[in-house]
């Protein structure tokens, strides 16, 4: 579980101060996924780094549930334990039992490539493994900042797999109208800070392709106080 109560934020370009929240309040259920809808510039990788606990709000409240543990995937994650090192060894890293650890490359659809070094993996495998990898470390809720940026359709289709083998709540920052199709849940953010919560897809899409209509879009509703 995920919860803002009354959470702003902002920060500084040069000299002008940007709001990226202001006095927004919403929650996502355990299990859910969400997708975080927002006009470039408008410090959606701030965002990313108050849900992660990297930075705090200026003001208001985030609480999550008990037990919860936030792994950021981004498409820069900087794996060099993983060089020269089969899929399989790593994931033994934190399940002993090889027959589980075959278990959960499987799940992941990686069971083919167990005994293939990371360095030959193709980016959606990697991609695949990197989350895959989040999991078993414990975490259980997995952001994800543009995560198909400059991945190719078939390592999207690739990470949208293993986004549906992830054990927990997924919340991502992104543009790819076919990698959001996907989520549960939508959020829209203005340039103001002013956040919209938009029941499905089909209106999210229309949040995206108008952004200075999203107020009066059917079934939009405000998060902001």
């Amino acid at each position: 579980m995920l919860e803002f109560d009354g959470v702003s934020k902002s920060f500084w370009t040069g000299t002008q101060r940007k709001v990226i929240l202001d006095r927004a309040s919403f929650r996502v259920e355990w299990g859910n996924s969400l997708g975080i809808l927002a006009p470039n510039g408008t410090g959606k990788t701030h965002l990313l780094k108050v849900l992660s606990g990297q930075n705090e709000p200026d003001t208001g409240k985030i609480t999550f549930g008990p037990r919860t543990s936030v792994g950021v995937f981004t498409q820069i994650n900087n794996r060099p334990d993983f060089v020269g090192r089969e899929c399989l060894a790593i994931v033994l890293d934190r399940i002993s039992e090889e027959e589980r650890a075959m278990k959960t490359l499987s799940r992941y659809g990686l069971v083919n490539n167990a005994r293939q070094k990371f360095d030959t993996l193709s980016g959606g495998q990697k991609a695949r493994l990197e989350i895959l990898r989040l999991e078993i470390e414990g975490h259980n809720v997995l952001l994800l900042d543009e995560p198909t940026d400059n991945l190719d359709i078939e390592s999207s289709e690739a990470l949208e797999h293993a986004l549906d083998g992830f054990e927990g709540t997924v919340v991502a920052v992104s543009h790819d109208r076919s990698f959001l199709a996907q989520f549960d849940r939508y959020i829209m953010i203005t340039d103001d800070g002013e956040v919209y919560a938009l029941p499905d897809f089909e209106i999210a899409l229309k949040g995206l392709t108008e952004p200075d209509k999203l107020a009066s879009l059917r079934l939009a509703k405000p998060l902001h106080e």
